[in-house]
């Protein structure tokens, strides 16, 4: 199956007091932690192409580019979108946001790369070895 740009990948989340800075050890304030949006929108991109990937793959995250751009509290919901700019063989290059029921509250960029599962988790396995 062939993986083209363009497809996108959405997220919701409700906030609760387990997703805040303040719970996490990631600050004080009881907000919607930066580390929490970061895997919420890691969530979008591989959702995104979840469907298309062959059998016995997946997909990892290798780098992170986003600016939290606002403070959003409990309760509020928040939307994550991921869509896909570029295939580079295995690489996935996407465009990320997330925005809250106010505002946009985060934007950037994230790539990931596609994996053979088995093969993967093989090399992980060699590390505890």
């Amino acid at each position: 199956m062939s993986i083209e740009p363009g497809i996108i990948g959405e997220l919701t989340l409700v906030v609760a007091e387990e997703h805040t800075a303040a719970r996490y050890g990631s600050g004080l304030a009881p907000v919607f932690s930066t580390p929490h949006m970061i895997a919420l929108l890691e969530g979008a991109a591989a959702a995104a192409v979840e469907s298309q990937l062959a059998e016995g793959q997946s997909t990892v995250g290798t780098l992170v580019n986003v600016q939290h751009l606002a403070a959003t509290p409990i309760g509020m919901t928040i939307r994550a979108r991921a869509e896909l700019l570029e295939v580079d063989r295995r690489r996935l290059r996407y465009r990320v946001e997330a925005w809250d029921e106010v505002e946009k509250i985060a934007e950037g960029e994230h790539e990931r790369f596609i994996i053979d599962y088995a093969r993967f988790m093989a090399k992980v396995g060699e590390k505890q070895a």
